[in-house]
C-alpha cells in the first residue's frame, strides 16, 4: 500500500463540527469524510478517474 501524503489543513470550527456531525452519520472519521468529498468532487469533475478506471481488463492484447 502507497503511504498517504500527510498535510496541514484548517477549518472553520463550524465547518469542522459540521463534518464530525457528516462523519459520525456515515461511520467514519472526519479525515476519511474529507478524504471521501474531495475524492467524489473530484470525479464529478472529470479531475479523477472512477475507481478501476485505466487499469488493465486481462483482456487479450491487440496484434499490430
Amino acid at each position: 500500500m502507497t503511504e498517504k501524503k500527510r498535510f496541514l489543513l484548517r477549518l472553520e470550527p463550524e465547518l469542522h463540527a459540521a463534518l464530525e456531525r457528516w462523519a459520525a452519520d456515515e461511520l467514519r472519521s472526519v479525515n476519511a469524510q474529507i478524504e471521501f468529498l474531495l475524492k467524489e468532487a473530484a470525479r464529478a469533475s472529470g479531475r479523477l478517474k472512477p475507481p478501476g478506471e485505466g487499469k488493465g481488463r486481462g483482456g487479450p492484447a491487440r496484434d499490430r
